[in-house]
Parts: C-alpha cells; sequence; structure tokens
C-alpha cells in the first residue's frame, strides 16, 4: 500500500503539449507504443533529477499521458526508526503529512520541477535515444521472429565484402554471401526477394537472415504463383537445389482430378517461368511424388530410362539399370542429375548400365558355380544348376528341406540327400577350425557362448581384440556393425549381442532395463 501526501507537485514550466507531440512522432516514426516513448521520457527526467538531488534518493518521475503534466517526487518508506535517511522516513514524521500512514508505506514527497543544464538535458537525452532504441528493436524481433519461413521483399542498402544489407523497411536483414545464387549481384537500391530462414537476438539488435539458396526459397515462390499450392489441393513433398544451376521438385495431388505436374508448370510453362526468371534462370525439374520408393527414384531420374532397380531398404540405398545409351543422361553432368535425384528421394543410389550388370552377374554366377565345386566337391553342371535355382552359400544348401532340394528339376532324393550331407559336413568342418582360430586368438568361452555370435564372427573379433565380455560389453552397436561389416547384422541384432555381454554387470533378475539401446552400463557410450 502506498500512502501518498495530498499536496500538488510542482509541475515543470515546459510545453507539456509539445512534449506528448514529440512522444507521438517518435512513436510512429520508430513504430512503437507511445506509452513506451513517454515511459523513456519519465526514465530520462529521473536521471537528471538524482544529479540535482543526489543519487542516493529514490527518485521518481510521471508524465500525464493526456495533459502532459511532470510530476518529480521522491519515495521514502515508512519505517520505526531511520538507518538510511535518503530513502526512510519515521512513522511519526510521516503521519504528519498523511495521518493515515502506516510502518511499510512508501510515502511520496513532491520536488520542485528540474531546471536542465546543457550536461543533464545531454544525459536526458542520450537515455531516451537508448530506450527508444531498445524498445525498437524488441519491436523488430517480435515482428519478424514470427515471420520465419515468408518472403521478404526490401531494397538493397548497401553491400559489404559480398554480404547484401536488406532495408525491409521496418527493419534491416542481411543476405550472406553464401545464400546468394552464383554469378548474382546487387546494387545499392536494387529491389531484392529472399526467405527468412532465421532471426536472432543479438547485442546490435535483432539480426535477420535471408537467403536465395534455401529449398523453402523455391517452394515459397511455388505457393505465390499456384493458387492450388497455397489452397493445400498440392503439396510439395521435397525439394534438391544445386542452387543458380538446377533443381528438383517432387509434387503431390490430393485430388486425383488434378495433376500436380501439370499445375506447377502452368498453361504453356508461364508458372515455373515466373519461378525460373527469379531464380536467375535455373532450371526446374517436376516430377509426381509417389510413396513407393522404386517409382519415386525412377520419376527423379526422368527422362533417363530405367530397365531395373533393385532397393536395399535397410541401407536406403538403390542399384539403378540403364540402357548403355542412357548412362550419361542419368547421370547428368558432373553426376548433377543422379546427385540432385538422391537428396530429393534420400536415398543413395548406384547406376549401372546393362551390359555393366550383365558382367558383374556373370562374375557372381561363376564365383558361386566355383563356391559349390570347390566346397561339395560336385562337377560345374550341377554347381550351375544350383546357382541357377538361387542358391549363393553353401549354408542355404545345408539348411533348405530336402523336399524342396529334391524337387529341383535333374535332382533326385538321393542326389539332394548327398548335397545336404557334404554343406553340413563342410560347415561343421569349417567351424571346428573357426573355433580352433578362436581359442588361439584368446576369445573367452563365454564370449562364444553368446547367442548370435557365429565361430567366423568370433574369430573376427578376436582378430580386432575383443576377446572378453567386458571388450564386447563397452562397443556400442553401430561399433559391432563396423567391426562385422559382411555378417549380415542388423542395427537391432547388434544391440541385443551387446546387452547380452552386458548382462554379468547387473545383479541375478536385474537388467538394464526395458528398451535400453546399446551405449554403455549406466546408458552412456
Amino acid at each position: 500500500m502506498a500512502a501518498e501526501v495530498d499536496q500538488e507537485a510542482p509541475t515543470a514550466s515546459w510545453n507539456r503539449m509539445e512534449l506528448l507531440q514529440l512522444a507521438d512522432a517518435v512513436a510512429r516514426e520508430k513504430s512503437i507504443e507511445r506509452e513506451t516513448v513517454i515511459a523513456a521520457m519519465e526514465e530520462a527526467i529521473q536521471k537528471a533529477a538524482r544529479s540535482k538531488y543526489g543519487h542516493e534518493n529514490d527518485i521518481r518521475a510521471e508524465i500525464d499521458p493526456k495533459n502532459g503534466e511532470i510530476r518529480i517526487f521522491r519515495c521514502l518508506e515508512v519505517v520505526e526508526s531511520v538507518e538510511n535517511e535518503p530513502t526512510q522516513i519515521t512513522l511519526k514524521e510521516a503521519s504528519s503529512h498523511n495521518p493515515d500512514a502506516q510502518v511499510g508505506d512508501i510515502l511520496a514527497e513532491p520536488l520542485p520541477p528540474v531546471d536542465f543544464g546543457r550536461i543533464a538535458a545531454q544525459t536526458a537525452k542520450q537515455v531516451i535515444v537508448q530506450k527508444v532504441r531498445e524498445a525498437e528493436r524488441e519491436r523488430q524481433y517480435e515482428e519478424y521472429k514470427d515471420r520465419i519461413g515468408e518472403i521478404a521483399n526490401g531494397l538493397v542498402k548497401r553491400v559489404d565484402y559480398g554480404n547484401v544489407i536488406v532495408d525491409l523497411g521496418r527493419a534491416e536483414a542481411i543476405v550472406r554471401r553464401d545464400d546468394l545464387l552464383p554469378r548474382e549481384s546487387f546494387r545499392q537500391g536494387d529491389r531484392i526477394r529472399a526467405y527468412i530462414y532465421d532471426v536472432r537476438r543479438e547485442l546490435r539488435g535483432p539480426q535477420i537472415f535471408l537467403s536465395r539458396t534455401h529449398p523453402q526459397f523455391m517452394i515459397q515462390l511455388f505457393k505465390q504463383e499456384v493458387p492450388e499450392l497455397y489452397d493445400g489441393i498440392i503439396e510439395i513433398k521435397a525439394v534438391a537445389r544445386d542452387p543458380g544451376s538446377r533443381a528438383k521438385i517432387a509434387a503431390l495431388s490430393n485430388d486425383t482430378s488434378i495433376d500436380p505436374v501439370g499445375a506447377c508448370v502452368g498453361m504453356r510453362g508461364s508458372r515455373v517461368q515466373a519461378v525460373v526468371n527469379e531464380l536467375q534462370g535455373e532450371k526446374i525439374d517436376i516430377i509426381q511424388w509417389s510413396p513407393d520408393a522404386a517409382t519415386f527414384i525412377v520419376n527423379a531420374l526422368a527422362p533417363a530410362e530405367v530397365a531395373k532397380v533393385v532397393l536395399d531398404e535397410e541401407a536406403k540405398r538403390i542399384e539403378v539399370v540403364v540402357p548403355d545409351d542412357q548412362l550419361s543422361l542419368a547421370i547428368g553432368r558432373r553426376g548433377q542429375h543422379v546427385r540432385l535425384a538422391s537428396q530429393l528421394t534420400g536415398w543413395d543410389i548406384d547406376i549401372l548400365t546393362e551390359k555393366e550388370e550383365s558382367e558383374r552377374r556373370q562374375e557372381e554366377f561363376k564365383q558361386r558355380t566355383q563356391l559349390f565345386v570347390s566346397t561339395l566337391d560336385v562337377d560345374e553342371f550341377l554347381a550351375q544348376l544350383l546357382v541357377t535355382e538361387g542358391f549363393s552359400t553353401v549354408e542355404d544348401i545345408a539348411f533348405v528341406p530336402e523336399d524342396e532340394l529334391g524337387s529341383i528339376e535333374g535332382l533326385d532324393e538321393g542326389v539332394a540327400g548327398e548335397l545336404r550331407k557334404r554343406a553340413l559336413q563342410y560347415l561343421e568342418a569349417r567351424n571346428a577350425e573357426f573355433e580352433a582360430t578362436r581359442k588361439k586368438l584368446g576369445v573367452h568361452d563365454d564370449v562364444a557362448a553368446i547367442e548370435g555370435l557365429t565361430p567366423e564372427m568370433l574369430v573376427i573379433l578376436g582378430e580386432k581384440n575383443v576377446k572378453t565380455l567386458d571388450d564386447l560389453a563397452d562397443l556400442a552397436g553401430d561399433e559391432l556393425l563396423d567391426l562385422l561389416p559382411d555378417a549380415g547384422l542388423t542395427a537391432d541384432d547388434a544391440n541385443a549381442i551387446i546387452m547380452k555381454a552386458r548382462a554379468h554387470w547387473f545383479p541375478e533378475g536385474e537388467g538394464p532395463g526395458e528398451g535400453a539401446d546399446a551405449k554403455g552400463p549406466e546408458g552412456a557410450a
């Protein structure tokens, strides 16, 4: 509760209306609230008054926002006994001014108006300028932080070391050299359009960062040209850009009656051409997005023809086979076409010609045939028959059902049984060799007992100095995959093996917890 003196404070002899007119003019010019300007003026008057009456006093100033009247007063706290005379007053003395005063109240003691000297006026001006600048910066930050993701239009104010400073009207922004298109140059007074991708608070004021190379800049340009995009009938699902040179966008229509590619291209290419002109002639390929990865990738490689694709979904890698005369078209100049297609789809793309793929398949056929000849002691004709039927390893033959093996044309049950027997004998002999090597390397038996690790894997781990349960348990899942790149393990398999190795770290019946990943005994790498 504040107990105020009834006596009216003396009024400064300034032209009150001029003061309010000045506040209104500054507020309009800087696009900030009038109350903020008046508060800055009040603080300036307070600072000047403290210089006159002493900085140890708690001086306050108020400007009436209606008539411009200035009141200056000193605030005193009502106490039983005074310890700090400039800011406290006894209850007895306060009661003489206000009979209702109580301990803890704040008494406002009027002070005569301040006659500003040259130094005080200069100080007051600096305070007002500083406060108005801070308010202007805060207004800019609050306005533009919500505009991230929009296109801004402005005039080039100046160019500093390749960075373009842009006047947006109510704020200043920067387009760094890396965010400009190659061979693009601007001069003072040029108009510029760019994408607002970041707004940061910094000591020198809010920094607004613009870009003309950002993939989203292209999307926003298309939204301005294509009403169906703005309305949500068509979506742009992905963009890949080589700024200033070429770009690919993948579009999807939520209305089966509307062709997304045609809508983005426009009548006689008018819509896409408007975007191309803004991007200094950057060529744009518009393709139809598909949830099927193979179809999407084939679309992304157009106009190159694709003969066949082979997907490795786990590694997100795809092998694309194209006719021999389509190789250069599929790869593009300096690999640009396939690189953009890879960025657009999120898949690693390997491109082979039909000739290269045929040669590779022949080599694989030859290697697998030789494998069966040497390991199963069969003639080349039988080995080729097995490869033709899809068998690629000795394990395939050892563990295939005997009736399935016997159903192959040219094989009877007796031959099928003998093949399985020889395959099993080979694997047993090989595993025995691996077991002997594992022991020679010093890989502990408790490591060999972990389910999921084959004798061959144990030998590889031993050669890489992973020999004890603690050695294995200290690994992360991805580290185990790096040690065993050809073992055919998945990330889940690797994590499961490591968690089994860590079991001895925990009391019996307890574990690291459900869903814990293989990163360390306390969940850390």
